[in-house]
């Protein structure tokens, strides 16, 4: 029996009055915020487990789009159930079977287009939280269009090919997070020393559990606030650094 990954409790978050609106792109829903003045940079959110309309994540494309870029996140899921704070954590693996982040490059390039033709972004960055960070690392591997990426508590265990990033990457993780070992962050920096031709970094937050990063400031703990706080300045940091 595997722990609970998300040790923050998910059921009980405020609500949050969303500033973006939602749009229809092709076959996918999308939650979009713009900035209040002209821009043609653009950044994608990549959702974790709990999906597109979860209040955390719009909360994150707001934070983006407060920064200057158009922001988006796209339902991945293709409007099939995402997973809820009351599943059953037995149910997951096969739940993760229909919601593999790794099949994700058609959505992307449909999201990509509409940014592009829709919105007049030219330069186009990616960032995802969990399940997201896992979309996030493979998409930088296959997509030169992603002109930067933030991987946030995402990664890509079982393949080869996972080190030859195509654009600079920001791989995020928690100390406590217990569904990332440390080894596997060793491994990543490791590999990405020999391999990597681009500009990456990887970071490790004190005392920081998985899903950390995405919290609204009513919903942080006083003690993690300071290390949450740094990782969103980070990650928005590096994405205006490359786009």
């Amino acid at each position: 029996q595997m722990a609970e990954p998300f040790l923050y409790d998910t059921g009980e978050r405020s609500q949050y009055g969303c500033l973006g609106h939602e749009v229809q792109i092709a076959y996918i829903k999308a939650y979009v915020c713009r900035p209040s003045f002209f821009t043609d940079k653009a950044v994608i959110v990549v959702h974790d487990v709990f999906g597109w309309q979860f209040p955390d994540i719009r909360y994150i494309v707001d934070l983006i789009a407060g920064h200057g870029y158009i922001s988006i996140c796209p339902d991945f899921f293709k409007g099939t159930d995402p997973w809820k704070p009351t599943d059953h954590w037995a149910d997951f693996a096969d739940w993760m079977k229909n919601h593999d982040p790794v099949k994700v490059d058609k959505e992307a390039d449909v999201v990509l287009k509409y940014l592009k033709e829709q919105c007049g972004a030219k330069k186009i960055g990616i960032v995802g939280f969990s399940w997201g960070g896992m979309a996030v690392h493979h998409l930088m591997l296959k997509n030169p269009q992603l002109t930067a990426g933030v991987s946030l508590y995402g990664i890509i265990r079982d393949s080869e090919e996972r080190y030859n990033l195509l654009n600079p990457t920001f791989f995020i993780f928690g100390e406590k997070d217990h569904t990332i070992a440390y080894d596997q962050i060793t491994l990543l920096e490791e590999k990405l020393k020999q391999y990597c031709k681009v500009a990456y970094k990887i970071k490790v937050y004190p005392g920081q559990v998985h899903g950390f990063a995405q919290l609204k400031p009513e919903d942080m703990k006083p003690e993690d606030k300071p290390y949450i706080e740094e990782a969103r300045k980070d990650m928005i940091d590096w994405v205006n650094m490359f786009i």
